[in-house]
């Protein structure tokens, strides 16, 4: 009975929801691309993101083609993108770059794009968990790092080029730090040719990088747990020249494994 009873109810509320669904549509049964357009972007201008791209979506769902809709599918990325939907607002973007290859939002939807994979902190819990992008997935941040590279060198002149370039920058020290953390970790294991070579990997790959310096010398004490003496020597010379105040420059100052043991 008490099963009955509680399916029923479920029936009802989902009667009732399906209800308002329809409502909602007989409300708009009758607009015009004009009218969903004016409405939907007087709610993404009140931050109601949600909102305005259900509308955008009824509006491109009904009215395909025509100015009001290729607006729409561009100021649906930015509505997607404030609301957290990632992987919808870069669709969309790619859709409207797609579809519009030649217009002149060409380069505000490649930066929507890049700023949807962008991830400078972790939002509302990034306070207190204190995680910065170098300790997450780097895929996110490489797949941004590309889109904004794809704006600047497509639109160099763009309103979101300069952005883009200071962006770009934190990416690629967030990326160099996340192959030193890897290197490091790699060192407190043991894993000594991993570490050097994850090391040599962020030398390679950013080396206008600050965590060179740092890189350089995972390698020198990589290659001397390894007992790879000329390789060892080889990245002190390099370290040496670059910056002679290190202490790893001077012959037996490697650091002892007690160093290591932070990284633990």
């Amino acid at each position: 009975m008490t099963r009955s009873v509680t399916a029923l109810a479920a029936l009802i509320l989902a009667a009732a929801l399906a209800g308002c669904s329809l409502l909602k549509e007989d409300e708009h049964k009758d607009w015009s691309a004009e009218q969903f357009y004016k409405s939907a972007k007087e709610q993404l201008d009140q931050h109601n993101w949600e909102s305005a791209s259900k509308l955008y979506e009824q509006l491109e769902s009904r009215y395909p083609y025509g100015r009001f809709a290729q607006q729409a599918q561009i100021e649906i990325a930015y509505a997607y993108y404030k609301q957290g939907e990632t992987a919808q607002a870069i669709a969309a973007a790619e859709k409207f770059v797609k579809l519009h290859p030649n217009h002149p939002n060409v380069d505000y939807a490649l930066y929507i794009k890049a700023l949807s994979n962008f991830k400078e902190d972790m939002g509302p819990l990034g306070r207190y968990i204190k995680q910065d992008l170098a300790e997450r997935d780097p895929k996110a941040a490489r797949e941004s790092f590309e889109g904004f590279k794809e704006l600047v060198t497509r639109f160099p002149d763009s309103r979101y080029a300069e952005d883009s370039r200071h962006r770009m920058a934190y990416l690629i020290e967030a990326l160099a730090r996340h192959e030193l953390q890897v290197a490091r970790y790699y060192m407190s294991r043991g894993a000594y040719l991993a570490a050097a070579n994850r090391a040599q990997d962020a030398i390679t790959h950013f080396p206008n990088s600050p965590t060179r310096r740092d890189a350089l010398e995972v390698m020198v004490e990589a290659y001397d747990r390894m007992g790879l003496k000329e390789l060892r020597d080889d990245s002190k010379k390099v370290l040496a020249r670059n910056y002679p105040e290190d202490p790893l420059t001077a012959q037996g100052k490697n650091r002892t494994s007690s160093w290591w043991q932070f990284w633990k």
